[in-house]
């Protein structure tokens, strides 16, 4: 990739910054990159970057750091596109295993690019509008803590623990769940909830403590119907120089990172663009954090949206490299376990 002088000495005052944090100056660039251009020369071109907006002059020094839109034109126009080889064979190991369930192929991929690329992984599961209850089974981890299991007609399982309290029998707790279980099979968990709370009146006609259940079991339904979110790699935010020595900073993001409704708003800007989101430090008033974020497919017409999350400062080049070869290899992976063989072109 041949790229003009402007061009160039974006490039570098974005990689520099990347990786170092650091406001850049001329000498800098030329100190670290071996330009072949005279410092007057290059402060030349800062100046006209930073007229058009691409990098801007922090307080603390003379430095220029990339402003968001200048990490938008990096990311546009100036990045390698390169795959580690490390991620490749991390992710097809996992790929090359046939028996692995929906979420265990996703929960080892994210793990591992959130590993590779120091960033949080988030993954919206398919809408429940087009998912149904299977079953809800209930396993007795002590005398008053549950855990049920749900079973979706997707393939997705997921567990929510709770507890009931010391006086209340088990077996009615088994009760109730068979109940529900008979009620419930084939209900959109969109509609879950609603149909938990009109089971009540039937509950009670067998269950001396339905009442006490019935709340303890609403509860997980609640959790259950609502919590779409999975996150991988949350620690890897303790290691960024950003929020490693700012309390403040990484609440802010933990609290992001709990709002579904963000990600919802991902989820459908994805669906409008049909291509993968870039939003840099623009996320509910967080100038702090970026995401990209695609979707890709698991079977007939059912998808499922990931995001990284980090930094502005965040080594972008690796993250979208990463985030395209994952989301074309699940994309194969999914394909062919649903029987979809090849579509015919190149590999």
């Amino acid at each position: 990739m041949k790229l003009n002088r402007s061009d160039t000495i974006l490039k570098y005052i974005v990689e520099y910054f990347i990786k170092t944090a650091q406001p850049v100056g001329s000498q800098t660039l030329i100190d670290e990159y071996h330009l072949p251009y005279s410092s007057a020369t290059i402060r030349n071109e800062m100046f006209a970057l930073e007229k058009m907006g691409y990098i801007e002059k922090t307080h603390s020094s003379s430095g220029r750091v990339p402003s968001s839109k200048g990490y938008k034109y990096y990311c546009e126009n100036l990045r390698e596109k390169n795959v580690d080889e490390e991620l490749k064979n991390s992710l097809q190991a996992v790929l090359d295993d046939k028996i692995k369930s929906v979420e265990e192929v996703i929960k080892a991929s994210c793990e591992i690019i959130s590993h590779m690329t120091s960033l949080v992984s988030v993954v919206m599961g398919p809408d429940e509008v087009e998912e149904n209850l299977a079953s809800v089974q209930l396993i007795k981890i002590s005398d008053n803590t549950l855990t049920a299991i749900f079973v979706t007609d997707k393939g997705y399982v997921e567990n929510k623990t709770f507890k009931v309290p010391s006086s209340i029998d088990g077996n009615e707790v088994v009760k109730c769940v068979e109940i529900l279980n008979q009620r419930l099979k084939g209900t959109p968990i969109v509609d879950l909830v609603d149909k938990v709370e009109s089971l009540k009146p039937i509950l009670s006609d067998y269950v001396i403590s339905h009442d006490l259940i019935y709340q303890a079991l609403l509860e997980t339904f609640l959790r259950f119907a609502g919590d779409r979110l999975s996150l991988y790699g949350r620690d890897e935010l303790f290691n960024q120089p950003e929020f490693k020595n700012d309390t403040e900073k990484l609440q802010k993001v933990f609290k992001l990172l709990n709002d579904q409704s963000i990600f919802r708003s991902l989820d459908e800007e994805v669906d409008k663009d049909h291509e993968m989101v870039l939003r840099i430090g623009d996320i509910e008033n967080n100038p702090d954090v970026s995401m990209v974020t695609t979707k890709f497919k698991i079977g007939d017409g059912e998808e499922s949206t990931i995001t990284l999350l980090g930094p502005t400062r965040m080594d972008y080049d690796r993250a979208l490299s990463a985030l395209e070869y994952l989301t074309d290899a699940l994309n194969k992976y999914f394909n062919d376990i649903n029987g979809g063989g090849s579509d015919g072109g190149d590999a």
